[in-house]
């Protein structure tokens, strides 16, 4: 019987290894993949080994099969270690090669074995087994060599683990355990060489090892390591039950079956192992449920927390105060270091950081539209996991892992959830690792994705009221322009009845000073008069500039109902140069007019065409304070040029200007009532372009394009049909 068990087992190694090595050739791809496929390879040749040794019938066929065994067991040690080395990025290269140079040393010895100085006989264990009893000289030395290169291994290992980050750790956990299953077992091959007469248990341990180890290195983002051991631990439990009671009535109560059912007494172990059977899932499963939310309470508690936030998120305007409940409710609940969150800022094309809490400083202010991290997140449309990136970018070394490692190393993000409306990235939150220093499992991550997708909602309809009140914000200050438009007759004509009557007061003061004598006056009254008559010749000259302001307002808020007429460019350019003035500095531009004088008239209403001028040129002139006031270029000076050429029977007509330029992305909406590029609201409130596009497409049956280049400058191309005058 223990040969049975001892042959049985060995072949379950050796095995259960090979299959191992063949999946870590399938999917292994990494240095540490090659250096676990080298250790399970010298296991299952070891494990080969003792499958021979429990074939053979005399001791000298049982000692070449423990020369065979040995070829693979003394790489154990080398292959383990460098294992170790390849996971904790260990620096011991010559180490390494002096490690397996000795490994070699001692295969080619056990090999060779020249006058037994390696392995010298063989005895009977357990009345059946032809074990190894060592009395090889240089046995002893290699005994030693290779329990010291696993001891070194696992202090490494434990150091490794120790500095490790939570995800890293859980994997690592794992492997510890694994370690601990194995190398206990693996210890019991030695007893019966020293004397001590009992079953080695290594057969069954190790095997189980290299599957936990394997496990944990072929999978990254694997269970919390007390939920593994608890799910293992009710399987083997159920399944011993189903299994094994049906087997011990079987045994055990066999004559008692026998003497009430006679030859048919093996029914009844049967029908009870199929009873149990049929129910042993659905008991695995309630098991399993009641002790995982005891396991996991903390964890469910905080889940459902998030889970009623993501519900009632929507029903909060304020952006502000939605993204900062998010973050306060997923660190206070979760327990993790810090929370951020990243939104696309459609200014500067960024995703910019809008709150962060947390006790350390915030990682990043923003982040590039184009970065690796943004265009992953697009596209794959899943959360990331530090450790698992790195990971990648360690096992592939592919450029888009490194530039992802990159990014988030940047946010010290543990994990990032994309926040994703349709097909868009709106944004993403990043979390950092839990105070507990347990993994973010997949049941976290599920719902952080459904709290991502009710932000989403709940930041579209924040973002839309807060456009909405803009929008009202806009739309009245455009009725007050408006009615201020429709007021402008009888505004003018009150301010011009006040100018009159200022310069009747002014010119009858000063025709008294002229016809007054004063010869007799002392020096310091003549010096006062003289500066009273200084005074009045300004008030005058003032209410003449002032009637002409009244003017150009009332020329330019009338809405043009004479119709069409013949106008020349420089009628047009005259007259809004006339009323821009005294809205923009005309002094830190230059307006150049690229056309001949003698030019074909366009046919068109001269107060709206003022109008579509008067708007180019006013935001040509903020875009150049833009460029000027953001990019501090040494001797810039803003221009816009006019170019008129007449073509078939229209004038085409370019105004371009070398201001700060139209982003890429708002280029489509520059004609969209209400968008507005301008620094604030109180500079514009775009309705300028959507009213010129009206002007020249309607009013005048002309075209209009738009052409623009971020940071150069922007151009306009109008088509007025001529009037067929010179």
């Amino acid at each position: 019987m223990p040969l049975k068990i001892f042959s049985f087992s060995s072949l379950t190694l050796f095995i259960t290894c090979l299959i191992l090595s063949i999946l870590l050739i399938r999917f292994g791809k990494t240095r540490t993949h090659r250096a676990w496929l080298g250790f399970n390879l010298s296991v299952a040749i070891w494990g080969l080994g003792e499958f021979f040794v429990s074939k053979s019938y005399d001791s000298v066929s049982a000692l070449k099969a423990w020369q065979f065994a040995h070829a693979g067991g003394i790489f154990i040690a080398p292959t383990f270690f460098y294992f170790v080395y390849c996971l904790c990025e260990l620096k011991y290269k010559r180490i390494i090669f002096l490690i397996f140079l000795q490994g070699s040393f001692f295969v080619i010895l056990s090999i060779l074995n020249p006058g037994q100085i390696f392995l010298s006989q063989t005895y009977i264990l357990l009345d059946s087994i032809h074990y190894l009893k060592s009395k090889g000289i240089l046995y002893p030395l290699s005994l030693f060599l290779w329990i010291s290169i696993v001891f070194w291994g696992l202090i490494e290992f434990v150091i490794f683990y120790k500095r490790a980050a939570s995800v890293k750790k859980n994997q690592l956990l794992y492997l510890m355990i694994g370690v601990i299953i194995g190398f206990a077992g693996g210890i019991t091959y030695f007893f019966p060489m020293f004397g001590l007469r009992i079953m080695p248990l290594g057969n069954f341990t190790i095997p189980l090892y290299c599957l936990i180890a394997t496990y944990a290195i072929l999978r990254y983002r694997i269970l919390d390591i007390k939920i593994a051991i608890t799910r293992t631990g009710l399987f083997i439990a159920v399944y011993t039950l189903v299994l094994g009671f049906p087997f011990a009535i079987a045994v055990y109560t066999k004559n008692l079956l026998l003497g009430i059912f006679g030859t048919d007494w093996w029914m009844i172990p049967l029908i009870l192992m199929a009873i149990l059977a049929t129910a042993g899932p659905s008991l695995y499963i309630f098991l399993q449920r009641r002790a995982e939310n005891r396991l996991l309470r903390e964890q469910k508690r905080y889940q459902d927390t998030l889970k009623h936030a993501a519900i009632g998120m929507t029903r909060i305007r304020s952006l502000i105060k939605l993204l900062t409940m998010i973050t306060h409710i997923v660190t206070k609940t979760v327990r993790i270091s810090f929370a951020a969150i990243y939104l696309h800022d459609r200014q500067t094309n960024e995703y910019a950081l809008q709150v962060f809490r947390g006790k350390n400083q915030a990682p990043l202010a923003a982040l590039s539209l184009d970065s690796t991290l943004a265009k992953w997140l697009t596209d794959k449309r899943e959360p990331l996991i530090y450790e698992e990136v790195k990971r990648q970018m360690q096992d592939s070394g592919d450029n888009a892992f490194k530039a992802l490692e990159a990014n988030m190393r940047l946010l010290n993000a543990s994990v990032i959830i994309p926040i994703l409306l349709d097909h868009t990235l709106t944004g993403f939150v990043v979390l950092g690792d839990k105070l507990s220093g347990q993994i973010y499992t997949p049941d976290d991550l599920s719902v952080f994705q459904v709290l991502a997708s009710q932000a989403a909602l709940a930041i579209e309809n924040a973002q839309f009221y807060e456009e909405a009140k803009e929008m009202q914000a806009q739309i009245g200050q455009a009725e007050k322009m408006a009615t201020i438009g429709t007021m402008a007759d009888g505004l003018s004509h009150q301010i011009n009845n006040r100018f009159y009557a200022l310069s009747l007061i002014s010119g009858d003061s000063i025709d008294t000073i002229k016809m007054t004598d004063t010869t007799g006056c002392s020096p310091e009254v003549k010096a006062m008069i003289n500066q009273i008559y200084s005074a009045l010749e300004r008030i005058q000259a003032n209410v003449m500039q002032g009637g002409e302001v009244v003017k150009g307002i009332l020329k330019y808020t009338r809405k043009g109902d004479e119709g069409l007429e013949p106008l020349t460019i420089d009628q047009v350019l005259d007259g809004t140069i006339d009323m821009v003035q005294f809205k923009i500095k005309l002094s830190e531009i230059d307006i150049i007019r690229n056309y001949p004088q003698e030019i074909p008239k366009i046919k068109a209403n001269l107060v709206q065409m003022q109008e579509v001028f008067f708007n180019f040129i006013d935001n040509a002139y903020d875009a150049i304070v833009e460029r000027r006031t953001t990019l501090k270029e040494e001797g810039y000076r803003g221009s816009i040029t006019i170019t008129a050429t007449p073509k078939d029977n229209v004038m085409q007509i370019i105004v371009q200007d070398n201001g700060m330029g139209v982003k890429s992305e708002d280029i489509k909406k520059i004609f969209t009532p209400f968008f507005t590029t301008k620094a604030s609201s109180r500079k514009g409130t775009g309705l300028g372009l959507y009213v010129i596009r009206s002007i020249i497409l309607e009013t005048h049956k002309g075209t209009i394009n738009f052409h623009s280049e971020y940071r150069v400058g922007t151009r306009f191309i109008i088509e007025i049909p001529l009037s067929g005058q010179v």
